[in-house]
C-alpha cells in the first residue's frame, strides 16, 4: 500500500467536516417545520387541540397498585381511592375534566403528580377515576382532557 497524498487527506477531512456542520445546522430547522407551533424541537404533536374550552384529545391510563401510599411530586401521599391524576405539564392543584370518548362518562380530578412526557397527550389517573370512567379492564382509554377554571367547577 502506498501512503496517501497529504493534500487529498486534508481535502477529504475538510469536506467531511463541512458536511457534518451542514447536517448539524440543518436538522433542527427541519424538525421545527414538522412540529406544531410552540412544541419543543424533536417532538411531533399527535393530540389534536380543538380549542381551550374543548380541551385536548389523548390517552388515559391509571396508576399501578404499587404506587398507593407513595409520595407524589407535589408532596401529597397518593391514594388510589381519591380523584387525582398525573400530567406532564398541567400545574399541580389544577382541576381537570376527563371524558371517556367511548362511553361519554366524565370525572373531575385534581392534578397532583407528574408523569413522563410522551409524543402524545396522556394523563395517568387514580384507580377510582379510571373505574368511574369505565376502563379498568381495558387499561387505557381515549379521552378529552379539559383544564377547568374556578367558575367551571
Amino acid at each position: 500500500m502506498r501512503p496517501e497524498n497529504p493534500k487529498h487527506t486534508f481535502l477529504s477531512m475538510t469536506l467531511a467536516c463541512l458536511l457534518l456542520v451542514l447536517l448539524v445546522t440543518a436538522l433542527p430547522a427541519l424538525a421545527e417545520e414538522e412540529n406544531a407551533p410552540g412544541a419543543p424541537a424533536g417532538t411531533k404533536e399527535v393530540s389534536s387541540t380543538v380549542n381551550k374550552a374543548e380541551g385536548k384529545l389523548g390517552k388515559a391510563t391509571y396508576y399501578a397498585d404499587r404506587y398507593h401510599g407513595r409520595r407524589t411530586s407535589s408532596g401529597a401521599v397518593f391514594n388510589q381511592r381519591k380523584m387525582t391524576a398525573a400530567h406532564p405539564t398541567i400545574p399541580h392543584g389544577t382541576k381537570v375534566r376527563v371524558k371517556n370518548l367511548a362511553n361519554n362518562r366524565s370525572v373531575i380530578v385534581t392534578v397532583n403528580d407528574r408523569c413522563r412526557k410522551r409524543n402524545f397527550e396522556i394523563i395517568d389517573l387514580s384507580r377510582a377515576a379510571a373505574r368511574d370512567l369505565g376502563f379498568i379492564r381495558q387499561g387505557v382509554a381515549t379521552v378529552r382532557i379539559t383544564p377547568l377554571g374556578d367558575r367551571e367547577l
